[in-house]
């Protein structure tokens, strides 16, 4: 398994940087959907709410990545409407899913590869459809991103591991 050494942070809430990284990461989780959205069934294919907080969650901890991941789906509702008031529990869910799981798997390797990046993708994935299921009571429904997002876990592991080793010793 090839894990690049990878400089990682961990940021508390008291901390102003752990804000201030959030606040970025929170930007680009608004602008990609935005820009996935312009695509037929964008969002349900690309599931581009989630890249940043698997950025902000490895690099610079559970503290960013959590901000990122609570905060990203209420400001896009409250600002385009989407996700759908019904669907925010879920993808909250999911979202501190992949921050503790990033988090978590960031500190434990020290570094990042690809099967790092997968295991924290899978592990939310997973955990999230089980919640899901529990929620609106139907498989169907709930297994909705293994059956349409494979693209969107595709490129969270690909584009996060490029990202993630973009800057990775800054």
């Amino acid at each position: 398994m090839n894990t690049a050494t990878i400089k990682t942070y961990a940021y508390g809430l008291a901390e102003i940087k752990a804000y201030l990284f959030a606040a970025l990461f929170i930007a680009g989780n608004l602008i990609l959907p935005q820009l996935c959205h312009l695509l037929p069934q964008g969002g349900l294919v690309w599931l581009p709410i989630y890249f940043f907080t698997l950025i902000a969650a490895y690099k610079y901890g559970f503290s960013v990545g959590l901000l990122t991941a609570v905060l990203s789906p209420l400001a896009n509702h409250w600002l385009f409407g989407m996700p759908v008031a019904g669907m925010l529990p879920i993808i909250l869910t999911k979202s501190v899913l992949l921050a503790a799981a990033a988090s978590f798997i960031s500190k434990k390797t020290g570094g990042v590869s690809l099967f790092a990046l997968l295991v924290a993708i899978i592990f939310y994935q997973i955990a999230g459809t089980l919640v899901e299921w529990a929620i609106v009571k139907d498989f169907y429904v709930a297994v909705q991103d293994f059956r349409l997002g494979v693209p969107g876990m595709l490129f969270q592991l690909l584009g996060g591991y490029g990202l993630l080793r973009l800057i990775a010793n800054k």
